[in-house]
């Protein structure tokens, strides 16, 4: 990286987080694919998908995350995926009900947290893709394995990184 301050900072705070978490770590993969997948994310869906694999859930979860009836998921995981969708797509309309729906199960800490590390996923989706990281090795076949046919013809050389 050419501002090291930036890296410093940024990959500190996440691995101090990491060190200390508070949310459960399927949750946070789940909220990470989803972002990474709405922002067709190649890089970062190919690393943090074999974590939801790591975690019992199916290959179709990775590949389906997007769809409303995607397997392998259960009620909290589904919640999730869709304030990470949510607030991804449009923040704007994040309501009082889905909040309401998040407290049932997560504290208000978990709840800035998730937010921050949904919102920042975005960034680093985002970041690294007009960078143009290129997939390592192992990632890109986990993401050839994994890809839709649809899929593969956009800019399946591109990255990005959570």
């Amino acid at each position: 990286m050419h501002r090291p301050i930036a890296l410093r900072h940024l990959m500190g705070m996440l691995l101090e987080m990491a060190d200390n978490p508070i949310l459960d770590k399927r949750h946070l993969e789940i909220a990470i694919v989803t972002v990474s997948a709405i922002n067709r994310c190649d890089y970062c869906v190919a690393h943090h998908g074999p974590r939801l694999l790591d975690f019992g859930l199916p290959r179709a979860v990775i590949d389906q995350i997007l769809d409303e009836d995607c397997p392998g998921l259960d009620p909290v995981d589904r919640m999730v995926r869709d304030y990470a969708a949510q607030v991804t797509r449009d923040h704007n309309r994040v309501g009082d009900r889905q909040f309401d729906e998040l407290r049932a199960h997560f504290s208000e800490t978990q709840i800035v947290e998730l937010t921050l590390r949904i919102t920042l996923c975005t960034f680093f989706n985002k970041f690294n893709d007009v960078m143009m990281l290129e997939m390592e090795d192992e990632a890109a076949i986990f993401h050839h394995e994994t890809a839709k046919p649809a899929d593969q013809g956009v800019n399946p050389s591109k990255g990005n990184e959570v």
